[in-house]
């Protein structure tokens, strides 16, 4: 079980750096092992290109190690507070992607201006709150921040996005949207004011786009 999730979460570390999420040995993406109280992690500060599936490190929900060869992320504390105290979540991604991490600075929140925000994150994507790293204060801001958005991400102040999904690859979707659409609004901000989209309307396109967008289950 612990080399399947593994395997997952190594792969995964490729879609962020084929997005242009993160720069050296920043950011993580993490994955609740289904049936377990533990987590599956990116070791810290190890560089991309060593991500392999025996390089990711198997923590508790308390950010213990249980098993894996090297320290895991700065950020597991986070990881694991969010795991406790959203039980529907299977996956979390941190990335510092400019343009997302650009409005998170600003402290501002992306206002939900395009049909492609309206479907993957329901709305706006907001802000939570300053946080150290290095304790699950930071996953404290994203539990409180998440719980009142339909949101999938969240832009900690002065520092990124955090992500979560129902797996780790919903989360890295997110994750890559949020960049996505933080770099367009911030281009049609330089044209001019961008137009949000009415509430209502952002009500119906989330809902056709749970319901109707990709392939049926087989």
């Amino acid at each position: 079980m612990f080399d399947d999730v593994r395997t997952i979460v190594a792969e995964l570390h490729g879609e962020l750096t084929g997005h242009g999420l993160v720069a050296w040995t920043s950011g993580n993406v993490s994955a609740r092992v289904p049936g377990k109280d533990l987590l599956v992690i990116k070791p810290s500060g190890v560089r991309y290109s060593d991500l392999t599936a025996g390089a990711m490190v198997v923590c508790d929900l308390h950010g213990e190690v249980v098993e894996g060869e090297w320290s895991p992320s700065s950020d597991t504390a986070a990881h694991a507070y969010v795991y406790r105290h959203m039980p529907e979540i299977g996956g979390i991604v941190h990335t510092h992607s400019p343009y997302a991490s650009a409005w998170a600075a600003c402290g501002e929140p992306i206002p939900c201006v395009l049909t492609a925000m309206a479907d993957e994150f329901g709305g706006e994507i907001p802000v939570g709150p300053f946080a150290l790293i290095g304790g699950d204060d930071i996953g404290r801001g994203v539990v409180a921040t998440l719980r009142g958005s339909r949101s999938p991400a969240v832009l900690m102040r002065n520092h990124g996005v955090f992500a979560v999904g129902r797996t780790p690859a919903a989360a890295v979707k997110a994750a890559v949207m949020c960049e996505d659409v933080a770099r367009t609004t911030h281009l049609a901000r330089q044209l001019g004011t961008p137009r949000p989209i009415p509430g209502e309307d952002v009500h119906r396109l989330h809902d056709r786009y749970r319901r109707a967008y990709g392939q049926p289950p087989a």
